[in-house]
């Protein structure tokens, strides 16, 4: 699927005054799954799923802002807390308070600060059942990429993103793949394409400073999943490289109420690289 077709899925819904793309699919009375998408990708990751997806459920996932077609403001912070902000006011605008919520890699500090806030009663939501899939919420564990130090680094992260390229791009993305000749050069050209719409190199340097985010929070939201009693369900590759497996083996200790399912002969991308065992462990 071309980043056009993905694009005339959805629509633009403004949020406190930034255009952020949203596809919500499925039908409207069945139960809701809302998506939390990764890093540096966007909500293309899911167009291998969403069919099979919304068999089950209406389906919302949205592109944060700075990513895919949302917009890419230059003056914004990019903090997870305000990304939080960003998904809690774009479900209130579709009406949407009771869901299963699933998060992957970069989406998974969002959720964790979106529990952390339920679980002070700060904001009046229900989550029927929790979806973490490897994220590296256990930053001490996470096996990052030289580009990613390199991007969130003060003194290097914007000259290494007015450097990035298509093929450096293509090149970590392949590398966090457990078969390499799963993802294909169309693939990862929409994706590049999605990655710089709007002047995205500009910003992408910001982004990454969600990995310091995550050892600056670090009480807060690993607190909050070891306080939730949300039902949680654990889905992690095996041979993801980057959010390795010892941490989903974490989780299940601390979180109360989870369950661990394991995929094996995948990378980071699990719902790219084998999307049918995927869909069949989020939906069991």
């Amino acid at each position: 699927m071309t980043s056009n077709e993905w694009l005339k899925k959805g629509e633009f819904r403004t949020i406190f005054n930034h255009k952020i793309f949203t596809i919500d699919a499925g039908e409207k009375d069945k139960p809701i799954l809302v998506i939390l998408h990764g890093y540096p990708t966007s909500s293309y990751d899911y167009y291998k799923v969403l069919n099979q997806l919304t068999k089950k459920y209406r389906v919302i996932v949205h592109d944060h802002l700075g990513y895919g077609f949302s917009d890419k403001p230059l003056d914004y912070s990019y903090s997870l807390i305000e990304q939080a902000d960003v998904a809690l006011a774009l479900w209130k605008q579709l009406g949407v308070s009771k869901f299963t919520l699933l998060a992957h890699d970069y989406g998974t500090s969002v959720a964790t600060e979106i529990i952390a806030r339920l679980n002070k009663k700060q904001i009046d939501i229900t989550i029927e059942e929790f979806i973490l899939c490897n994220g590296s919420v256990h930053i001490e564990l996470s096996q990052l990429r030289l580009i990613q130090k390199l991007l969130k680094n003060k003194l290097t992260g914007k000259y290494i993103a007015k450097l990035s390229n298509e093929f450096i791009f293509s090149k970590n993305i392949r590398n966090v793949y457990f078969n390499k000749n799963k993802v294909t050069n169309e693939e990862l050209k929409e994706m590049w394409l999605q990655l710089t719409h709007n002047d995205g190199k500009a910003v992408i340097h910001k982004l990454s400073n969600y990995i310091n985010e995550r050892y600056f929070f670090w009480h807060r939201w690993i607190g909050a999943l070891k306080t939730t009693t949300i039902p949680t369900k654990i889905v992690w590759p095996k041979n993801d490289p980057v959010a390795i497996y010892k941490m989903a083996e974490l989780l299940h200790k601390e979180i109360q109420n989870n369950t661990l399912h394991t995929l094996n002969n995948s990378g980071h991308f699990p719902m790219l690289e084998t999307p049918d065992e995927w869909v069949a462990l989020v939906m069991k």
